[in-house]
């Protein structure tokens, strides 16, 4: 950034912090030879576990098509059932799947951020758990008002897995600070805007670990 500037940098800055996201879900998303822990997926499955087991019904967000993906494929091999709406269910067909959660007894209904964040009614559900930060809290907060909606009865959980010590942390942080409000810097309608808007400290404190030498 100091040496080129933020148009030439800021797409492998998206690229870096976008890697530094998905690390924190499951590293076996980046490293397909990674034969360690998946912490946060361990944890997802036994919140899920416990859900289940008294009676609840989940809704849970994703950013990434592929984590809702692994997601899918862990809770089938679990026994949990759950119904999936991303990108490319048509808009029918979401309605219909809405329409079965809400009348029979899936456990899960597994959702990317940015396709079904809004305009679904899914009262059936009484917790929300979000797997992964996105950077404008109103689009999370968007997506846990689809279990907050008229003809709900019941207390709403919501649940927010950060993973100590990594850029989740930072970007709490800048939510905090409003230092970012829009949720263009992944859509890339205006990224050079958003990441002008960030000091060279903060970028820096997004892409590194620990304290400054």
């Amino acid at each position: 950034v100091k040496t080129e500037g933020f148009k030439k940098a800021r797409f492998k800055i998206l690229q870096l912090l976008m890697k530094l996201r998905q690390i924190c879900i499951d590293p076996h998303i980046l490293f397909d030879n990674y034969d360690g822990e998946s912490i946060k997926m361990d944890k997802l499955l036994e919140t899920v576990s416990d859900y289940v087991s008294s009676g609840h019904k989940i809704l849970i967000f994703s950013s990434f098509k592929m984590v809702i993906d692994k997601v899918k494929s862990m809770f089938d091999s679990s026994g949990i059932s759950s119904y999936v709406i991303a990108g490319d269910v048509k808009s029918k067909t979401r309605m219909e799947l809405v329409d079965k959660f809400n009348s029979d007894d899936t456990n899960c209904f597994l959702i990317t951020l940015k396709s079904g964040g809004t305009g679904l009614n899914l009262t059936s559900a009484d917790v929300v758990i979000h797997l992964d930060i996105w950077w404008n809290p109103q689009v999370e907060n968007q997506a846990t008002d689809r279990a907050h909606r008229i003809g709900q009865k019941k207390k709403v959980s919501v649940i927010k897995f950060i993973t100590k010590g990594t850029i989740e942390e930072t970007i709490v942080e800048l939510q905090n600070k409003k230092k970012i409000l829009s949720d263009n810097l992944i859509e890339g309608k205006d990224n050079s805007e958003v990441l002008s808007s960030l000091s060279e400290k903060e970028i820096k404190s997004l892409l590194s670990y620990g304290e400054d030498d």
